[in-house]
Order: C-alpha cells, then sequence, then structure tokens
C-alpha cells in the first residue's frame, strides 16, 4: 500500500480484534469476516469512558459522511485511491462487489471535529487494474463505505470503478466528396468505442473548427459535422478527432471539394447584317466562370441567323440576285402556315375531347399536390429546428445481430454492439427534480375525497372491502377483523410516486404503487389484505425484496424482507407473478421496494405508443410511454392521453429492464423519405438508466415529431423501435390513414371499473360465511389423522410460510382470507369446497359442505 500523506499509516499491528480509544471511547473493532450480502457489519459496541470530554455525545447520532467515494476510472496500470470520511465514527470499512476489504488494506486518520468535538475518522484505499479484471464483462466493480458509530451504522454511496480505453477503429469515418456551391454537406463520424465515452472535435486543414464561430457550421448530437451551405473556402481536408482520458484517436482525412459550374453571361446585342445576309450574337462563360473541376457552360458561345427584317432585304437586294429573296420570303410563308395549322388542330383536338381551350396544361390542376422539395434557408435565418441533416446513412446502418425470438411477433432481442450511434450530450434529456421532504404535520392529515386514486367506507365487525377501479389496489377487511361494538371509517389511497419522498439508494428500485390505508392506530384483531400489483420479474439469486413503511415521523423503515428474511408476526408478504397480498395488523403507509443483487435482476416495463386522433397540420407526433408493468400506472397514461386527444396506435408491448446501468433509447424507422421526414435531429432518443430504475417521474415518454411534405399525404407507414442498450427490445409497426378513423386496440385491464369502491358486510366475499365457519371450525383444531389447515395450506402453496400462520388465533382464517383476496369475485367456490372435503375425508369429525353451501 505504501505511505499516504499527513497522518495516515498502515497499523501492521490489527489483528482479529483490537481496542481503539477514539474522542473518549472505548470500542472493541471486529474486522469484517470475508463476503456478507446482509446490510447490517459486525456492531462495533462503544462504551463511554467516565469523565471524558465528550461524555455519551457521540453514542446519541449515526456516522454523517462528510467525504464519500466517487466514480474513477482506472488508466492504464495507475491504481486509483477511493477515500472516505465521517463522524462521528468509530470505525470505517470499504465493501467492494459485496466483500469486505481486509482492514490491513485500510489507511487510517483519526480526528476531531474543532466545533463539536465529535470523532472523525479518514479512510483510503487503493484498487488496482487486476482487482477489477477479475470480474470485468460479468459486472461492474463498485465500492462503498461502512461507518460505524455507538448508534449504528451508515453507508456510503456506491462508487464506479472502470477501466479506460479506446479502441482504434472508428465505427464510422467520413468520406471525401465533390459538392456543388450552396449544397448542404454531411460528414459522418462515430468515434471507437471506449470507457469514459470519447469527445470528438473536428479539424479543417489541421486546424480546429468551431461552430460557435461560423455559423455555416453544426456539429449534430451524432458527431456529424454539417455544412449548412458549401463555400470555396470550405474546400479542404477535414479529419475527426476523438479523445479520453486515456489516447487521442483520428479517423481518415475526407477531402471536401466546392466546384462551381460555369454559368454564362447574357446574350450581346445582335451585330449589323453582313454581305451574306447574317447577323451574329455571342455570351461568355464566366458568371462564374467553372473552378475546382466544375463543369463548363453547356451549349455555344456564339449565334448565327439570317437577316428577315426590311433593312436586311434591302441590304440583300443590293448585293445579291432577286430570285435568293424570293426564296427567303417563300420559307417564311410556309413556316408561318405550318405554325397556323398547328394551332387549328390542338384546338380542335382539346374541344373534342372536352376540355376547356383556356387550359393550357393540365399540369396546372395537380402541381399543388406534387411532394415539394424543401432546401434550407440562407446562413442567415437558419435555425437548429430547421436545418435537418441527412441521418438516413446513420439510421439504416447497424452493428451486432438482429434476431427475431420465435415466441413473439415484434419481439427482438439485441446482441452486444450499439444498434445505433452512441447519444453525444446534446440530445435533450429527461432532468430529475428534487421534491421537498414530507411534512411531519401534514403526513396522516384527512386525505380529499372524490379522486379517482381513492376509496373509502365505514365498516363494523362484518368487515368489507375497499377498491380503487382499474389499478389492481384492493384492501380485504375480513370479518371480525373490526372489534365488535366498533365503526371504523377506512380509506385506500394510490400515491403518485413523484409527490412522495421515498429515498432509493444504490441498486434500489420501487416495484410497485405506494399506498395509504387508514387512519392509522386503529385497533385490529386479525391482519387486513393489501392487494397489489408489482412489476417483479422474481428470482430470489437476483433480488432481495423488502416491505417499506413510513412512520409518524416521516421516515420509511424496512418492516419484512420477502422470502428469506425474518419472521414478522405483524406482517407477511404473499408474492405471486405480477401481484402481492400484504398481510398488515397496522394500518399505513407502504411501499414495496427490491433491491438487486446481479445485473441479471430485470423489472418490467409497458411500452404504449399513442398519437394525435386526427391530424389537420403538416406535423404529426408520436408519445412512446416507458412505464412500470402495473395497471395503475396504466391506467394514469390513458387517461391523461384521453385528456390530450391521444389514441393508442398498436398493442402495449412488454419489456424486460436489467438492472445493467445501460439506458433505454428509441428511435423511428422504415418512414417513407419522400413523403415523411423526422424533426428529431439525432438518430435516436435516450431515457437515462437511473430515471427509470430509482427515479421519481411517472409516466416517462418521449416525442417524435414527423412532419409530411404535403397535406395530400395521408398514409404513413413507418416502425418505432424501443430497446436497452445490449438488453431486451421491442418494435411497434405503424400503418394508419390520417384521413381515416382508425379504431385503436383496446386496452383490458384485470379489473373493470363498474364495481362498486366500497362493498360492506356478506356481499365483500366470494365464501357464505355459515360454509366459512365450518371450515375454520373443522381445520382449527389439530388432527391426529393430519386433516388440518396445514393440508389447506400445501393445497394453496403456503406450507411454507407456517411461521407466520402458527402466530395467529386461526390459521384458517389467515388462509380463507388469501383465497378472498386472490379470487374475488370470479374464483371457483367450487374448486375450494372440493379441497376441503377432501381434506374432511380423512377425518370423521369434519363438516362436509353441500352445493347449497357453496
Amino acid at each position: 500500500m505504501g505511505s499516504w500523506p499527513g497522518d495516515f499509516s498502515l497499523d501492521s499491528r490489527m489483528g482479529a480484534a483490537c481496542f481503539l480509544l477514539v474522542s473518549g471511547f472505548l470500542s472493541l473493532q471486529l474486522p469484517p469476516s470475508g463476503c456478507q450480502q446482509s446490510s447490517g457489519p459486525v456492531n462495533p459496541f462503544p462504551m463511554p469512558i467516565p469523565g471524558a470530554g465528550l461524555g455519551g455525545q457521540g453514542g446519541e447520532l449515526l456516522p454523517h459522511f462528510l467525504l464519500e467515494p466517487e466514480d474513477v476510472f482506472i488508466v492504464k496500470n495507475k491504481p486509483v485511491t477511493l477515500s472516505c470520511k465521517a463522524t462521528p465514527a468509530t470505525q470505517i470499512y470499504f465493501k467492494c462487489n459485496g466483500e469486505w476489504v481486509h482492514q490491513t488494506d485500510h489507511a487510517i486518520q483519526h480526528s476531531a471535529d474543532r466545533s463539536t468535538g465529535l470523532p472523525v475518522m479518514e479512510v483510503r484505499i487503493e484498487i488496482s487494474r487486476q482487482q477489477v479484471e477479475k470480474i470485468f464483462g460479468l459486472e461492474e466493480y463498485w465500492c462503498h463505505c461502512v461507518a460505524w458509530s455507538s448508534s449504528g451504522t451508515s453507508k456510503s454511496q456506491k462508487a464506479f470503478i472502470r477501466i479506460a480505453y479506446l479502441r482504434k477503429n472508428f465505427e464510422k469515418e467520413p468520406v471525401s466528396r465533390e459538392v456543388s456551391l450552396d449544397q448542404e454537406v454531411t460528414l459522418l463520424c462515430q468515434p471507437p468505442e471506449g470507457i469514459p465515452p470519447a469527445e470528438v472535435e473536428w479539424l479543417k486543414n489541421e486546424d480546429v473548427l468551431d461552430p460557435e464561430l461560423d455559423s455555416n457550421l453544426f456539429i449534430g448530437t451524432d458527431h456529424s459535422l454539417i455544412l449548412r451551405q458549401a463555400r470555396l473556402a470550405d474546400t479542404g481536408n477535414y479529419t475527426c478527432v476523438a479523445k479520453n482520458i486515456v489516447a487521442r484517436r483520428r479517423s481518415a482525412s475526407a477531402a471536401i471539394t466546392v466546384y462551381v459550374s460555369g454559368g454564362w453571361t447574357e446574350w450581346s446585342y445582335w451585330s449589323s447584317c453582313t454581305s451574306d445576309c447574317t447577323h451574329r450574337r455571342s455570351r461568355d462563360c464566366t458568371q462564374p466562370a467553372p473552378r475546382n473541376g466544375g463543369q463548363e457552360c453547356p451549349g455555344l458561345g456564339t449565334e448565327t441567323r439570317n437577316c428577315t427584317n426590311e433593312l436586311c432585304m434591302h441590304s440583300a437586294a443590293a448585293v445579291g440576285a432577286p430570285e435568293d429573296v424570293a426564296l427567303y420570303v417563300g420559307v417564311v410563308a410556309v413556316a408561318v402556315f405550318l405554325v397556323l395549322l398547328l394551332a387549328v388542330i390542338l384546338v380542335c383536338w382539346r374541344r373534342k375531347e372536352g376540355l376547356d381551350a383556356d387550359v393550357a396544361d393540365s399540369s396546372i390542376l395537380t402541381a399543388a399536390f406534387q411532394p415539394v422539395s424543401l432546401k434550407p434557408g440562407k446562413a442567415g435565418q437558419a435555425h437548429l429546428l430547421t436545418i435537418q441533416p441527412d441521418l438516413s446513412t446513420a439510421t439504416m446502418t447497424y452493428q451486432g445481430s438482429l434476431c427475431l425470438r420465435q415466441d413473439g411477433g415484434n419481439k427482438f432481442q439485441l446482441t452486444n454492439g450499439h444498434l445505433l450511434p452512441p447519444m453525444g450530450p446534446g440530445i435533450p434529456r429527461e432532468h430529475s427534480h428534487t421534491l421537498p421532504r414530507l411534512s411531519t404535520q401534514t403526513y396522516f392529515r384527512t386525505l380529499p375525497r372524490g379522486s379517482n386514486n381513492m376509496a373509502y367506507g365505514t365498516f363494523n365487525f362484518l368487515g368489507g372491502r375497499l377498491k380503487i377501479p382499474n389499478t389492481g389496489l384492493s384492501l380485504l377487511i375480513p370479518p371480525d377483523a373490526i372489534p365488535r361494538g366498533k365503526i371504523y371509517e377506512i380509506y385506500l389511497t394510490l400515491h403518485k410516486q413523484e409527490d412522495m419522498r421515498l429515498p432509493l439508494a444504490g441498486c434500489q428500485t420501487l416495484l410497485g404503487p405506494i399506498v395509504s390505508c387508514g387512519p392509522p392506530g386503529v385497533v385490529l384483531t386479525q391482519p387486513v389484505i393489501i392487494s397489489m400489483d408489482h412489476c417483479l420479474e422474481p428470482s430470489p439469486e437476483n433480488w432481495t425484496v423488502r416491505l417499506k413503511k413510513q412512520s409518524c415521523e416521516g421516515s420509511w423503515e424496512d418492516v419484512l424482507q420477502v422470502d428469506g428474511g425474518s419472521p414478522s408476526h405483524l406482517y407477511y408478504c404473499q408474492l405471486e407473478t405480477r401481484s402481492c397480498y400484504l398481510f398488515t395488523e397496522q394500518l399505513g403507509r407502504f411501499a414495496l421496494v427490491g433491491e438487486s443483487l446481479s445485473m441479471s435482476a430485470t423489472k418490467r416495463l409497458k411500452l404504449l405508443l399513442f398519437a394525435p386522433t386526427s391530424c389537420t397540420s403538416l406535423e404529426y407526433s408520436l408519445r412512446v410511454y416507458c412505464i412500470t408493468d402495473t395497471q395503475d400506472a396504466m391506467k394514469e397514461v390513458v387517461q391523461l392521453e384521453k385528456q390530450q386527444g391521444g389514441q393508442l396506435l398498436d398493442e402495449p408491448r412488454l419489456l424486460h429492464f436489467k438492472d445493467s446501468y445501460h439506458n433505454l433509447r428509441l428511435s423511428v424507422h422504415d418512414m417513407h423519405s419522400t413523403m415523411w421526414k423526422s424533426k428529431l435531429l439525432a438518430s435516436y432518443q435516450e431515457i437515462p438508466f437511473y430515471h427509470i430504475w430509482n427515479g421519481v417521474h411517472d409516466n416517462l415518454h418521449c416525442t417524435f415529431t414527423l412532419e409530411r411534405f404535403s397535406l395530400s399525404t395521408c398514409e404513413l407507414s413507418c416502425r418505432v423501435w424501443v430497446w436497452q442498450v445490449e438488453g431486451d427490445g421491442q418494435s411497434f409497426n405503424i400503418n394508419i390513414n390520417l384521413n381515416k378513423e382508425n379504431r385503436p386496440p383496446e386496452i383490458l385491464l384485470d379489473d373493470g371499473g363498474k364495481e362498486a369502491a366500497a362493498l360492506v358486510g356478506p356481499s365483500a366475499f366470494k365464501i357464505p360465511f355459515l360454509m366459512r365457519q365450518k371450515i375454520i371450525t373443522g381445520l382449527d383444531e389439530p388432527s391426529s389423522h393430519g386433516a388440518d389447515w396445514r393440508v389447506l395450506a400445501q393445497k394453496l402453496n403456503l406450507e411454507s410460510h407456517l411461521g407466520f400462520l402458527l402466530s395467529k388465533s386461526s390459521p384458517t382464517a389467515i388462509l380463507l382470507n388469501l383465497w378472498e383476496a386472490q379470487n374475488f369475485p370470479n374464483g371457483n367456490l367450487a374448486r375450494l369446497a372440493a379441497a376441503v372435503a377432501e381434506i374432511g375425508k380423512q377425518d370423521s369429525l369434519m363438516y362436509m359442505m353441500s352445493e347449497a353451501e357453496c
């Protein structure tokens, strides 16, 4: 490790355990032991020393980080240093890719804060290229530090360590061209692959080009150099240069030659007639003169014709024979006669065909409906939005393979390598907004009624159900959950994520809606069940799923680890493919949060394509939404588009979004270039990874504005692609007629909006009350034959959660309540009765259910 500046040192005497006296605290410091997935390392158990200056002050605060590790790049073989500083802190250790860094690899410095006197600790570690390369290609190398105080632990942000490089070969290089004066020129450049991504600059004859100093130049977001109107001075050799912290690469130079084709001057006046009865005129190819290989002027520079006026005839008579004059007069007379005859024939033919003789050319009628070739404005009038670079080459050139899956019509998967050029810094992106922390005073205030994201009702011991239509969210209040003699007015609310302050750190992501049920503090004798959608692709090896609950002070706390965590008597979560069922005896605000354990962890996104129902202008907009695959998110978008007059153009698509730190890209392809153009200056748009994974934005979407060249164009055919870089992708096929009413696909949500939001008493349950009581009485008591509630739990696939059921006074009632939450209102009650009857055959004391009771 070597030595650090200042007072940093490595204490080689630190063994398996050591005692440190830091700012008045004696603590037993235990080194981390190997690889641990737990977020709670060994506790240092600090003990205050009587008479010390700080007393117990240090034990009242959690560590606060003054310095956190930041992302760094390893250049060549030079190791990098990560630093971490916290107060009050009795020990700090780094953890890299889930494994503790050995204590001897830490350089440690102790001090005290001058203003508070609290202990301050700073540590540093070095990361070598060899350490990173051990896992390179599987996942990214990351580290964070954990700080201890007498009150607990705190974790810093993650710092990612990446090996910097820059490939040698450009993905695309500029090509030499010969262009005419005032022509728009696009020089393509896609820099080599590199980390960090290379910056690009352009050279002309080895001089750096600056678009801010020359309004005729424009560098696009895909790094293309655009000459808006080629000038003679633009002739030269152009080179694209890519550079990052590792290296500087030059593309092959492209020679641009701006040529000028020749142009004629005006004709001179006709000369006087010569003795042979002719006169002449001439013009010069000097306006402009041909340059740089431009074409010569077409045609002749001189013209000669016979003299036909009276002056010329007299001159001819004076010098020639009379028969020559007669010959010329005869030729002219015949020519005039033929012209008149042709005109008469043309008029007669048009009248025969029923056309008006005043119409000289039928093309006049159709000229207004022909496609128009638009040219960019002059340099002084140009604007970035009106100058469209030629991106046809960029959007139709692919790298990697595009493989259509056999199990999906329009679904495809991409291999490594970019489908399109990397996006530059100029493309507009989504921006995060910081929301104020939730106010403690307003946390549990009365919620406004009448919202379409809220349901409420009055309930007693008979129980009931609350449901927010078309969201997948409901609350089941079982019979006897409310004590007899009590009447509660209970509400259920769905919150927008952007309106809530739910802190997410590192690899955490929200898996479903944030929901509230209340009022908090009411007494329940049985757990209620909250049913809601989630977007998780379950896999225990890739995810840790936790249930979070917000306290009265506004902070979010982990109250349950789903599947594998310590059991809880107050909470239980049944996680299924698309839904989860939360048992809770305490009402409040809840959220289901997942923390990915590898880059193979995926969550489901729903892709929706909308466009206006009608179009009367040249512009037509496509909106692509990328939302979580939950009914509440779908409902939000549908309502928003209904207000904006939008219609769904194609069936929704499902995309599996990986925790790979790669962004989501969207692009439009296969559009008829002679009828439509995209107003997007780049090849694609992009939604940053973190805006999707742990952002606070609802209804994330991108808009593509298309423009038709003529109002007579009504057919639009194209394809919209949405894909995660080096991940899953989907496509939409668009074939519509703007002048016809298109029948949009229907979005089917699982629960209809016709049902009542609140159901009270027996109408809220599928199982009749008498049948329920018989099942509970027959299965709650242990049976010597094993015919009890455990068999029912096995049939309902709940045998792995017996601990939670055993903690309840009636395990059978809990099982039936879950069945109600899963199967209301369309569950097969006869199948449940048959399963219970089959259990009853094992015990003669078991009540048998009749068909009438079902």
